[in-house]
């Protein structure tokens, strides 16, 4: 029997075209939100999966072939989504960890988004974490390290540095890092700079001042036995629940496809 409507259709199919639409209505709520782009655009890319997934269902019925390849599309998708929600996971725990009660030898900041000269949500809360640290430890030194991006009229560490010493940190405890565009080089870039403050990269502690989601990419990319201490600041729910969905591809791309590619 040929199966033209939607209520003929065999109940595998009807769900996956149902979650496409729920994808693309997802889509277009989160596209309104702001600060979780990622989530939108994560929905409409599972929206798209799907209806591939529905066509190949569709067109397996006329040829043996378009089966075939409809297996290996959904054996695929299987083993993506176990590698990334193992990834998810471990992020999440890695992420959970907070030292901030522990003392360090010097400080890095990491940078975030920068609308102008008005720090995003994400660099707001790093700024105030690092305050609570530095004024908890008054005798460290700390880096700031982000450069300047697209939409941003002076540098992440600038933005950092500013508000820092407008709540009363000590501007020479704070060296600027303004070159670096991403974790890797965020990293690369400050380790001179510790160095030259006497810190011992290969024996010192080191407080990485970031957002939770951020900390295992950080201990990953940092290559040194240094011993690492994580200070989390914390976001809103629904920006942390954006930045750990986003996180597991950026360590795929980070420690997989990049290095491919160099």
């Amino acid at each position: 029997m040929n199966e033209h409507t939607f209520f003929e259709w065999k109940r595998s199919e009807r769900l996956t075209a149902v979650l496409a639409l729920v994808f693309c209505l997802l889509g277009l709520g989160l596209q309104r939100l702001p600060g979780v782009g990622f989530s939108g655009k994560l929905s409409w890319g599972l929206a798209l999966v799907c209806l591939v997934l529905l066509g190949l269902s569709r067109l397996s019925r006329r040829h043996r072939g378009w089966k075939l390849l409809l297996r290996i599309a959904q054996a695929g998708l299987a083993v993506l989504v176990l590698g990334l929600s193992a990834v998810e996971v471990w992020v999440i725990q890695i992420g959970c960890r907070d030292e901030s009660a522990q003392p360090a030898d010097a400080v890095i900041v990491l940078g975030a988004g920068v609308n102008g000269t008005t720090p995003s949500v994400a660099l707001q809360t790093r700024i105030d974490a690092a305050e609570r640290y530095l004024k908890a430890h008054p005798d460290i030194p700390a880096v700031l390290s982000g450069g300047q991006g697209p939409g941003e009229d002076i540098s992440e560490a600038r933005v950092m540095y500013d508000a820092l010493t407008e709540r009363g940190i000590d501007p020479a405890r704070l060296i600027l890092e303004e070159q670096s565009a991403n974790t890797r080089q965020n990293l690369k870039n400050s380790l001179p700079l510790l160095e030259k403050q006497g810190f011992d990269s290969y024996g010192g502690r080191l407080a990485v001042i970031t957002n939770g989601f951020h900390m295992a990419r950080v201990g990953l990319l940092w290559d040194l036995p240094t011993e690492l201490v994580q200070v989390p600041a914390k976001l809103p729910w629904w920006l942390d629940a954006n930045y750990y969905l986003r996180e597991s591809f950026a360590i795929v791309n980070d420690m997989v496809l990049r290095p491919l590619l160099a």
